[in-house]
């Protein structure tokens, strides 16, 4: 089994990135790709861990593009191959993320929930702040049942408190990514909620400015839209790659090692289509 789309405690996930890395191990993964949001701070701790584990480390990422009405998430594998100075990009990023949840705060607070930002600080234990964290303080301190809850009822697009964004363009993503050696690849491509109708146009544009691969496999993603995902990228000539979105306790529902219906994630998405573009 392989993963090529987790999260550590360095974004929104529950562990630290050496905890991940040795659950990865107990779990049979062979390789591990490490793609917290708009962050590389975790890479080296779970490159470390991953060696000692014997697993294959892919070092990631995944950013937030700017993409309406749905949302666009471009994964970048093999990020930090060349020189690159990603840090001063990766600051103004998370500031605006940080500006955004202050936004979200007050917003609440307006609306008469009495939201503590130091306890969400303290459940995102040192990573970057956002909305799960925020799903996770309302279901702790009793607004809601469970997290999904929190982002039906308040967090998600259109929702009450749902704040926009200001995020990257895919151009600059795409430039982000490949010049500190990285491969972009474009996450979970139904979250752009596009018909089928558009999605070839849509996604032969993304091939054209420079993303080269699909994540068609993603457990969030029904199996016949898996195969057909997998079908178009093989047309549009772009390579496939899978994942489990693992995010730890942050997002029980998904295991790692595990894309849709609990399938194993197969190793062919590293050793056929990703290794090559790597090399």
């Amino acid at each position: 089994m392989i993963d090529l789309h987790t999260h550590s405690r360095a974004s929104d996930g529950s562990m630290t990135p050496e905890e991940l890395v040795l659950h990865a191990g107990k779990s049979g993964i062979t390789v591990l790709a490490l793609t917290d949001h708009d962050s590389v701070s975790g890479i080296e701790e779970a490159r470390t861990a991953a060696k000692s584990e014997g697993i294959i480390f892919v070092p990631g990422i995944e950013l937030d593009i700017s993409w309406h009405p749905g949302e666009c998430h471009l994964l970048g594998y093999g990020v930090g191959r060349t020189p690159s100075d990603l840090g001063p990009i990766l600051l103004d990023i998370n500031a605006k993320r940080r500006e955004r949840n202050l936004q979200i705060v007050e917003s609440m607070r307006a609306g008469g929930i009495d939201i503590d930002l130091e306890r969400v600080e303290a459940i995102a234990d040192g990573g970057t702040v956002g909305r799960p964290h925020l799903a996770r303080f309302l279901a702790e301190s009793g607004v809601v049942k469970n997290v999904q809850q929190a982002f039906d009822k308040y967090l998600a697009t259109g929702r009450p408190y749902y704040v926009d964004r200001e995020s990257i363009s895919l151009e600059e993503g795409i430039a982000i990514i490949t010049e500190s050696g990285g491969i972009p690849v474009l996450a979970h491509p139904l979250s752009l909620y596009v018909s089928w109708g558009r999605i070839t146009e849509i996604l032969a544009s993304f091939r054209d400015k420079g993303v080269r691969g699909l994540e068609a496999w993603h457990p969030g993603t029904k199996k016949r839209s898996c195969e057909r995902l997998e079908a178009l990228a093989r047309d549009l000539g772009m390579f496939v790659t899978g994942g489990s979105d693992f995010h730890g306790a942050a997002r029980p529902d998904r295991k790692l090692g595990k894309t849709v219906d609990g399938r194993d994630i197969d190793d062919r998405f590293y050793f056929d289509e990703l290794l090559p573009a790597l090399s």
